[in-house]
């Protein structure tokens, strides 16, 4: 079985989609990945076409994601707390979870926070990271809702992913790393490096 990147938030709205096709995209070139959908949804299956060269399976049977022949799976998934998501959180090997810089988003991490750390109490080599993610430029308010990420005792990512056309456009590009917006082609890369790193360490 290959790596296992989850990518989860109980709310909606927050760029889970966006954010785990561009990172799947991103690692295509160097691993054999599939983005695997497990939203009744179903938004990435919908855009499988576009994508060309990139497993995208609508799965949310957890035997059968365990038993992908994959490098890397990356694991998209609703906007709710589904009772699958411990067990689910207990095959990964890390869990991506991104808020928007706001402090609603925030106070309704603490529930997927607390999924995450049951997970790692029974497997602590699970790593996990929260990003921030579709930041408005200069707002103030990023700094203030930073300091209350800081308090939860999961790692904030230093990667930011800012709130950029480009990165909204990306699911009817075939992601951001097929087009020329440079900021947003760093800011993916450098958050798929990070996670590299902390699976790694």
């Amino acid at each position: 079985m290959g790596k296992i990147i989850t990518v989860a938030h109980q709310k909606g709205g927050v760029g889970k989609s966006t954010l785990a096709m561009n990172l799947a995209v991103c690692f295509q070139d160097q691993l054999n990945v599939a983005l695997v959908d497990t939203d009744l949804q179903g938004s990435l299956l919908q855009i499988k076409e576009d994508l060309p060269g990139l497993a995208v399976v609508g799965n949310d049977q957890l035997q059968e994601i365990k038993n992908l022949d994959y490098d890397l799976i990356i694991v998209d998934t609703p906007p709710y707390l589904s009772n699958k998501l411990p067990e689910l959180f207990s095959l990964s090997d890390f869990i991506l979870i991104p808020t928007k810089a706001g402090f609603f988003d925030v106070m309704a991490i603490r529930s997927t926070i607390a999924l995450v750390k049951d997970a790692q109490a029974k497997k602590p080599d699970i790593q996990a990271g929260i990003v921030m993610n579709m930041i408005k430029p200069r707002s103030g308010i990023t700094k203030e809702v930073s300091g209350l990420l800081e308090s939860m005792e999961t790692p904030v990512l230093q990667t930011m992913i800012y709130d950029r056309v480009s990165i909204a456009r990306s699911s009817i590009t075939a992601g951001v790393l097929q087009g020329s917006d440079v900021k947003a082609i760093e800011e993916i890369t450098s958050l798929a490096e990070e996670i590299v790193n902390r699976i790694s360490a």
